[in-house]
């Protein structure tokens, strides 16, 4: 049972009412193939704005623990989400998100790993850059802006896909890769910040 559409709907709703979302850079998500969806993390409702902001299905990476609870597990794998281990070298997890990308489906990430506690872009760790080297995906810069206030001004905004061919025949390492991917996100939040 796939619940996607179903919360998409409903966090539409609530995304555009609660915080009145403005969605910009729609057209530079490709319609069809891979594409890893990378995107600045400042809140647990991230992924739920980058859901409603795409034009396309995000499959997302979470941690294990969301899978623990029956009730959990069942929302999880209803949504399709991969569950990973923190805090160490998740390889049946690394595999499985790349089979997303190689299936033409979009992969959200939040580089950092984890939510930054200032609101400010955080460091990005490897795991973009592997999933940027290692697939033929569009590589889509994303970023929220704003503050999760109710009846604030909340933004996301996609840029163009980033082209890893130079990337590639540098050997850049996974580190490097998820550099450039941070100062695309970066250059977002400068461009659609208030």
């Amino acid at each position: 049972m796939n619940l996607y559409p179903l919360g998409k709907a409903l966090s539409t709703g609530f995304a555009k009412t609660t915080f009145r979302l403005e969605v910009h850079g729609k057209e530079h998500v490709p319609k069809t193939g891979g594409v890893l969806l990378c995107c600045n993390h400042k809140s647990n409702l991230d992924p739920v704005i980058l859901g409603v902001g795409c034009p396309r299905e995000v499959r997302y990476m979470a941690k294990e623990e969301l899978f623990k609870a029956p009730a959990g597990k069942w929302l999880m794998e209803s949504l399709k989400v991969i569950p990973v281990k923190r805090g160490q070298s998740d390889k049946l997890a690394l595999r499985k998100g790349l089979a997303v990308l190689q299936e033409g489906e979009v992969y959200g990430m939040f580089p950092e790993g984890t939510r930054s506690k200032t609101g400010e872009l955080g460091e990005g760790l490897g795991g973009a850059g592997f999933f940027a080297l290692r697939s033929n995906a569009a590589i889509v810069p994303s970023a929220v802006i704003g503050d999760y206030r109710m009846f604030g001004k909340l933004k996301l905004a996609f840029g163009p896909p980033i082209s890893f061919e130079s990337a590639r025949e540098e050997k850049l390492s996974s580190k490097e890769a998820t550099e450039l991917i941070m100062s695309k996100i970066s250059a977002l939040i400068e461009q659609y910040k208030e």
